[in-house]
């Protein structure tokens, strides 16, 4: 089955993005960073999200990315599903932080359990059908809402959102023009979706 091995941030600066990484999540070892002026604005399509595994880690994280200099987009709070919040990187990628629990089982780690690619598309069922097409296995689908594919062997976890949907969940307008600063590195590229979402082949 395809995995994605890596995931490469297209940014203005990568020495200035890899200190402010570094500062706010640790080391990414599945994270990339390439220099780019591709000409973008607005919502970029996508998030990154990092699953920890209690609302202490989800304050750690978040609180250490404001610090390195992110911008929040939603405070962390409880939720039907949980408790998480919204940071956005200097470089403008949007990543969540979240805890399907809601009470903390121990002292605050930088422990990240899950890290999950989600990408807003125009038409779920579409992309759904293409990324099938290519090997991966649909784990979760919401009809032309949600799709989560299997991530084993894979360190990310991709899934699929309406782009609105997923802006919402962002805390961002949905609007955005130009590239999405962003690559996926594994075995089922080289290729691109019907959003635009570049895949490239593993080195």
């Amino acid at each position: 089955m395809p995995s994605i091995d890596f995931v490469t941030l297209e940014v203005p600066d990568p020495a200035a993005a890899d200190r402010f990484y570094t500062a706010a999540f640790g080391s990414l070892a599945w994270l990339r960073l390439r220099a780019s002026a591709a000409p973008t604005t607005g919502f970029r399509g996508f998030t990154l999200s990092l699953v920890v595994s209690q609302p202490a880690t989800v304050n750690g994280l978040i609180g250490a990315a404001l610090d390195a200099g992110a911008t929040p987009l939603k405070p962390a709070a409880k939720s039907l599903w949980g408790y998480g919040g919204v940071v956005q990187a200097p470089d403008g990628a949007i990543w969540t932080v979240a805890s399907s629990a809601k009470k903390d089982t121990g002292p605050a780690t930088r422990r990240i359990d899950e890290i999950v690619l989600q990408l807003g598309v125009a038409d779920v069922a579409e992309s759904k059908r293409f990324y099938v097409e290519r090997g991966l296995a649909v784990t979760k689908s919401y009809g032309r809402r949600y799709v989560e594919f299997a991530s084993s062997p894979s360190p990310v976890k991709l899934s699929l959102y309406k782009r609105r949907a997923l802006a919402r969940v962002a805390g961002v307008a949905p609007d955005g023009t130009g590239s999405h600063r962003l690559a996926i590195g594994g075995d089922a590229g080289p290729c691109t979706d019907p959003d635009g979402f570049v895949w490239e082949s593993r080195p």
